[in-house]
């Protein structure tokens, strides 16, 4: 999206965090040639703020009550498929940032990059090119020229974004009440999530469903595929 000169280039805020999203804002409305259009602390409201306000870059966070970052992502490449989306997020790159692409993202990174990465990465996008960091650019690029597959191995690739999420949260060791929780879900939702991902994964009854995650997180860690 094109703005015109001498005016500043608005960016929208998407976090689910007071102190996060405030942060970003406060961040942005610093930038010499940039402006916050508008914050919103979950994907119905940032739909909504839409329908208004088209700005000209839109930084979303992954975990979002509701529909999560990557669901409001596909949501806009309908609504506004010009819409430049930024992800930034404390999510590992390495497990999603292929996925925040894939659902239409510009751009992703870490939540502990520095600032200077962070307007790094708003220019880049608004230059109509692809935000990301120098070792996930090499990952990818890697992964492509080889023909392999650059987002997770084996069947957890077939994961959806949801699953996935849960998936993750599983192997960092929460329970069901804490991930109903920190996604803002039921726990019968959660249990759903649960019994699809076993499902996909083609883990029999006697096998743990926790044990199998938090062992895929570990070696993830490791920089090592789980078998």
């Amino acid at each position: 999206m094109n703005t015109p000169p001498n005016l500043p280039h608005r960016i929208a805020i998407v976090d689910d965090h007071t102190l996060m999203r405030e942060g970003l804002k406060m961040f942005v409305e610093n930038l010499e040639d940039f402006a916050c259009a508008w914050t919103a602390a979950d994907s119905q409201e940032a739909l909504r703020m839409l329908e208004k306000d088209v700005p000209d870059v839109l930084v979303v966070d992954i975990t979002l009550p509701g529909r999560n970052g990557l669901e409001l992502i596909k949501d806009v490449r309908v609504l506004n498929p010009d819409l430049p989306v930024l992800v930034v997020s404390m999510h590992d790159e390495t497990l999603y940032a292929q996925r925040a692409l894939k659902a239409g993202a510009k751009g992703y990174m870490m939540k502990d990059a520095p600032h200077g990465a962070f307007e790094k990465a708003l220019r880049r996008i608004l230059s109509g090119s692809i935000a990301l960091s120098e070792r996930m650019s090499e990952t990818i690029l890697l992964a492509f020229s080889s023909g392999a597959n650059p987002g997770p191995d084996g069947a957890i690739h077939h994961l959806s974004d949801r699953e996935f999420e849960v998936f993750q949260l599983i192997g960092e060791g929460r329970s069901t009440g804490q991930i109903a929780e920190t996604l803002r879900i039921s726990p019968k939702t959660v249990d759903v999530h649960k019994l699809k991902i076993r499902q996909k994964l083609k883990l029999t009854e006697g096998t743990s469903l926790t044990s199998f995650a938090i062992r895929w997180v570990e070696m993830r860690k490791l920089g090592k595929k789980a078998e």
